[in-house]
C-alpha cells in the first residue's frame, strides 16, 4: 500500500479547461461504441463476410495510425488548443461524409468516412491526454487522466444505447423467422435493394447528428481561452525518438497499449457475433454490450479511487489477471455462461488504457511528452490489425470442438497476458528504485 495522496487533482485556474477537455473523452467514446456494432450491421445488409465487415474497424483505427505523428508535430509547432480545434474539424467532416456514403451505398465509402473521422480523433487523443496530464501536479497526473477517461465510457454507453435503439432495432435486414434465422438473404434482389437503402440511411443518421454536436463543441472551445503548451527547448525529432526508445518503461508501454486496444475492440466488437451464435438477435445482443460498458464505467471510478492506496502498476497487473480468467471462461464455456464471462472482461479492462498511458509517460521529460503521447495514441492501431484476424477465425465456423467465435477470443487472451507481464515488469522496476 502507498501513502494516501492529498495533492490537489486540478488547479482552480485550470478547472474550466479540464471540464471542456474531459467532455471530449465522451465524444470519442460515443464514436467508438456506436461504430463497434456496425460491423455486424454491415455484414448483414451489405452481404459480406465477417472478415470484410471488420474492415470498418481497420478504417476506424487505421486513422489513428496515420494521423497520430502528424498531430504531435502540429501540436509541437502550435498549441494544445489548435490541435483540439483541428481534431474537431476533421471529426465533423468525417461524420458528414456519411451522407454521400449512404446515398451511393458503397461499403468502401463508409470506410473512408470513418477513416477521415478518426483523423480527427487522432488529433483529439494525441492532444487531450497530455493536456490533461499537464493541468496539475505530476504526482496526480495518472489519477487525473483516469478521472477524465472515466467520462469516455459515458459517451460509449450513450453510443451503445443509440446503436441498439435507433439503429440495430430499426434494421429491416435483421428481421428473423420463428426459428431465429435471418430472412434477408432469402429475399429477391429488388426487395433487398429497398431494405438496403432503408438500413443504410438508418446507419447514417446518428453520425450526422454527432457531426452537428461536434461542430457546436468546435465553436465553444474556439471562444474559450486555454493554457498554451509548455514551452520547451528546441529539440530535433531524432533526439526525442532516441530518448523515448531508450526508456524501457515507455517503449514497452507502447507495445502494451497496442495489445490493450486490440483486446478492447475485439471484446466489444464481437460480443454481438458471440450472442448471435447463441440465437440472440443484434438489438438484444447490444444490451449485453451496454451492460458490459456499465461495468466498465463503474470499475473505472472504483479503480481511480483504489489508486490513492494501491500502486498503479500493481493494480494494472491484478486487473490483467482478472481479464485473463474471464477470457478463458469466454473461450471454453459454450452457452450463456460464456457470454457472461465475455461481459465481465470489461470490468477488468476499465483502468488499462489511462494507466498504461500514465505509467509510460511518467518518466518522459516535458520536451518529449507530445511525441511520446503520439506513439501511445498511434498504438491504437492494434484495434485495426487484430479484429480482421478475429473475423477470419469466426468465418471458419468451428475450431476443434469449439464454435469458432469462442475460439477467436484466444487473441484477446494473448493481449491480456502481454499487459499482465508489462504491469509486473513495471512494478518490479519500481521496487528496485
Amino acid at each position: 500500500m502507498n501513502q494516501i495522496n492529498t495533492t490537489k487533482l486540478v488547479e482552480r485556474k485550470n478547472l474550466l479547461t479540464f471540464v471542456l477537455i474531459t467532455s471530449l473523452f465522451a465524444l470519442w467514446g460515443f464514436a467508438n461504441d456506436i461504430t463497434n456494432p456496425m460491423v455486424a450491421a454491415f455484414q448483414t445488409v451489405m452481404e459480406i463476410s465477417a472478415t470484410k465487415a471488420s474492415f470498418i474497424q481497420f478504417a476506424f483505427y487505421g486513422g489513428y495510425a496515420t494521423m497520430a505523428i502528424p498531430a504531435a508535430l502540429f501540436i509541437r509547432k502550435f498549441s494544445y488548443k489548435s490541435g483540439i480545434l483541428l481534431g474537431l474539424a476533421l471529426y465533423f467532416i468525417g461524420a458528414f461524409l456519411f451522407i454521400p456514403a449512404a446515398e451511393f451505398q458503397i461499403f468502401g465509402f463508409f470506410c473512408v468516412s470513418l477513416y477521415v473521422l478518426t483523423f480527427g480523433l487522432a488529433f483529439l487523443e494525441t492532444t487531450a491526454n497530455p493536456f490533461i496530464l499537464s493541468l496539475g501536479s505530476k504526482e496526480t497526473a495518472t489519477r487525473r487522466l483516469n478521472l477524465s477517461q472515466a467520462f469516455n465510457p459515458m459517451g460509449s454507453l450513450l453510443g451503445m444505447f443509440v446503436a441498439s435503439n435507433f439503429v440495430l432495432k430499426l434494421l429491416e435486414s435483421d428481421k428473423r423467422n420463428a426459428a431465429g434465422e435471418i430472412i434477408f438473404k432469402t429475399l429477391d434482389e429488388a426487395t433487398k435493394a429497398d431494405i438496403r437503402l432503408h438500413d443504410l440511411m438508418i446507419i447514417r443518421n446518428p453520425y450526422v447528428i454527432l457531426g452537428l454536436i461536434v461542430l457546436v463543441m468546435f465553436i465553444v472551445i474556439a471562444c474559450v481561452k486555454m493554457p498554451q503548451s509548455a514551452q520547451t527547448e528546441n529539440v530535433t525529432i531524432r533526439e526525442t525518438l532516441a530518448r523515448l526508445f531508450k526508456n524501457k518503461i515507455y517503449r514497452e508501454g507502447v507495445v502494451a497499449q497496442m495489445f490493450y486496444v486490440a483486446a478492447q475492440i475485439m471484446v466489444w466488437t464481437f460480443i454481438i457475433q458471440y450472442a448471435d451464435n447463441l440465437g440472440i438477435n443484434k438489438s438484444t445482443a447490444q444490451y449485453y454490450n451496454i451492460f458490459a460498458m456499465g461495468m466498465f464505467l463503474c470499475s473505472r471510478f472504483i479503480s481511480t479511487f483504489l489508486m490513492k492506496y494501491v500502486n498503479s502498476s500493481k493494480l494494472l497487473t491484478i486487473f490483467a489477471l482478472g481479464a485473463i480468467c474471464a477470457t478463458l471462461g469466454t473461450i471454453f464455456i459454450v452457452g450463456k455462461l460464456g457470454l457472461y464471462c465475455l461481459v465481465a472482461i470489461s470490468a477488468f479492462m476499465s483502468l488499462m488504457f489511462p494507466t498504461i498511458y500514465g505509467i509510460a509517460l511518467e518518466k518522459v521529460s516535458p520536451k518529449d511528452s507530445t511525441l511520446g503521447a503520439a506513439f501511445l495514441v498511434m498504438a491504437i492501431v492494434g484495434g485495426a490489425l487484430m479484429p480482421p484476424m478475429q473475423g477470419l477465425i469466426i468465418d471458419m465456423g468451428t475450431v476443434a470442438w469449439l464454435p469458432a467465435v469462442n475460439a477467436s477470443f484466444v487473441l484477446p487472451f494473448v493481449c491480456f497476458v502481454v499487459i499482465a507481464i508489462y504491469g509486473w515488469r513495471v512494478n518490479l522496476s519500481q521496487k528496485k528504485l
